[in-house]
């Protein structure tokens, strides 16, 4: 299949105005990104593209952030091959330790995970992943049952495993990252998590301890009230996905309407988690 490159040029400066761009672009059809030294590279499959939904984009971006692109038409090529060129491993905390089957072992760190990313979100790179894993790291998960909504690689639900959770449901409406967390459960010999393909439908009739949703502001929103009802009280609940500011604050007030106390979040380059505890009766 022939792909559509648009190269980007980016105001240096706005780090996470660029962050924000490339999720807009993904929700419209691109399903590859590429850092560059000016910008980043996206790629689309040509008879996804619509220009009509780039130009919407681009008229929504904030005045102050200057972007301009180039476009051209690449042959097919192997998307895998360039997506896992660009995947380096990556360090959380100083436990664990994030790598492709490529990469070389590192027996220093308590915790290995072992992700090969196909196109799948979540190798631990993008910052929402590598917060909700600092949390993860900070939890006592030992016998307790997790809900992992939107899984991408499944690197969370992994990690839980690694720290001794009973169970692990992860749910992801995109069939590539369902094979892809598929797939890296067989890299990690996870045996105790169940990879299912849909959104909150999909839930099984059960409550859970913990629930990491890592997604977007709107679905989360969406999503708050079917997370009440998959949850024991005093149970926990992990947001990603959204920026500090108006996104947490709304977040906060909507999440408070069905039991959630807001307990705190950690930020990075203005990308935010946040934890909640449910203190509803079900």
């Amino acid at each position: 299949m022939k792909y559509l490159e648009f190269d980007f040029n980016c105001n240096p400066s706005q780090g996470w105005q660029q962050d924000l761009l490339i999720d807009r672009l993904g929700d419209t059809g691109f399903d590859t990104f590429e850092q560059t030294e000016e910008g980043f590279k996206a790629y689309i499959p040509e008879p996804n593209f619509n220009p009509i939904d780039l130009e919407t984009v681009l008229l929504n971006l904030d005045s102050d952030f200057q972007v301009s692109y180039k476009l051209s038409s690449i042959a097919p090529q192997n998307w895998n091959t360039l997506w896992e060129s660009n995947f380096q491993p990556i360090f959380i905390k100083d436990q664990v330790y994030v790598r492709a089957t490529f990469h070389d072992v590192r027996p220093d760190y308590p915790i290995e995970i072992l992700i090969d990313p196909k196109m799948a979100f979540g190798t631990g790179h993008h910052q929402t992943t590598s917060l909700m894993m600092e949390y993860i790291l900070e939890e006592s998960l030992e016998g307790k049952s997790i809900l992992d909504i939107g899984c991408g690689t499944g690197i969370l639900g992994i990690l839980a495993s690694k720290l001794l959770a009973k169970n692990i449901v992860s749910i992801d409406n995109d069939s590539i990252c369902v094979e892809s967390s598929k797939e890296n459960k067989q890299l990690n010999n996870i045996s105790n998590m169940k990879v299912l393909e849909g959104s909150v439908s999909a839930i099984p009739n059960q409550h859970f301890d913990v629930i990491l949703a890592n997604i977007n502001r709107n679905i989360l929103l969406e999503h708050l009230y079917y997370y009440s009802q998959a949850m024991v009280p005093g149970g926990n609940l992990f947001l990603s996905g959204f920026y500090q500011g108006e996104d947490l604050d709304l977040l906060e007030k909507e999440a408070s309407k069905y039991g959630f106390e807001f307990l705190g979040y950690k930020t990075r380059d203005n990308w935010v988690a946040a934890k909640f505890i449910f203190n509803k009766e079900n």
